[in-house]
């Protein structure tokens, strides 16, 4: 006789999306209230937490009041352009060592890939005190140049880990077709195995510009001694509105600064989704 079959033990679909929608809640909700909490007064903040804001009281000034008396602005600017250069340089720099480690035979070239990785093992606390020192011996300490120059440093062992396996996967037969059909090295790598390389690209430039977006402990420790405050990003501005108000925080202007500082964040996750989740697929695939 047959034994009777027995079906698995699975949760029901509306368990399930019941689980989801109330995680998506938990991590939704405390977005939207710092969101429209930055549109109240102080008291308003205090005295109604979780209600939503009059239509006829929306304080939008906490926004002008963020951008141009806590210098939201500068500090807006400085971030972007930090931002910018340090994933571009990731990008490049990553995408040429990962190629040069992984398509070319030498003796020292494996040494060389796990001396890169070894960089992922290191926290960032122990490298500090050097970094400090030798900043201030190249007068490179509270500039911009000298943020984004370790932010360029901490970031290569990541991106050479992710490209490495993107490269190495491809096959040998393109990079040889494309010498005979005439392209030098740089070429053969430029125009025909980088762009076969763009998941890899997409994943490293979206997860960097997400770290250094927010990074706050080499900013502090490099540049938040910058008297002038010309080479601060939007965390240490962040920081400094709520220190420097000692007794006193404009809850209302805080809370639009947090707005400002996690709007873009929020911009490139939703634009790029999907490349992130294609980029990460693609390079478990590979590795």
């Amino acid at each position: 006789m047959r034994k009777p079959q027995t079906k698995p033990f699975t949760l029901g679909r509306p368990l399930i999306l019941a689980a989801l929608l109330g995680y998506a809640g938990w991590v939704v909700f405390p977005l939207l209230w710092v969101a429209y909490s930055s549109l109240k007064p102080d008291a308003a903040i205090f005295r109604d937490t979780f209600s939503l804001p009059a239509p006829n009281d929306l304080h939008f000034d906490n926004y002008s009041r963020a951008w141009r008396e806590a210098r939201f602005g500068d500090y807006f600017f400085n971030s972007v352009l930090v931002t910018g250069v340090s994933v571009a340089l990731i990008v490049a720099l990553g995408a040429m060592a990962a190629y040069a480690l992984t398509r070319f035979y030498h003796p020292l070239a494996r040494t060389a890939f796990w001396l890169f990785l070894a960089g992922l093992m290191i926290p960032a606390q122990l490298a500090m005190v050097p970094l400090f020192f030798e900043l201030r011996a190249l007068d490179l300490l509270n500039s911009r140049v000298g943020l984004i120059l370790v932010y360029t440093a901490n970031g290569l062992p990541f991106a050479i880990f992710v490209l490495a396996g993107f490269f190495r996967s491809l096959p040998r037969s393109l990079y040889e077709a494309a010498v005979i059909d005439g392209c030098g090295e740089f070429s053969a790598f430029w125009r025909v195995l980088l762009p076969l390389a763009r998941p890899g690209l997409v994943t490293v430039a979206i997860f960097q510009f997400i770290g250094v977006w927010k990074e706050y402990f080499f900013a502090f420790m490099l540049v938040g001694g910058d008297v002038d405050g010309s080479a601060r990003t939007l965390p240490l501005g962040l920081a400094n509105l709520s220190i420097t108000a000692q007794y006193h925080t404009d809850y209302g202007m805080l809370f639009a600064g947090l707005v400002l500082v996690t709007l873009p964040i929020l911009a490139v996750y939703l634009l790029l989704q999907r490349q992130i989740v294609k980029g990460i697929a693609a390079g478990a695939l590979k590795g």
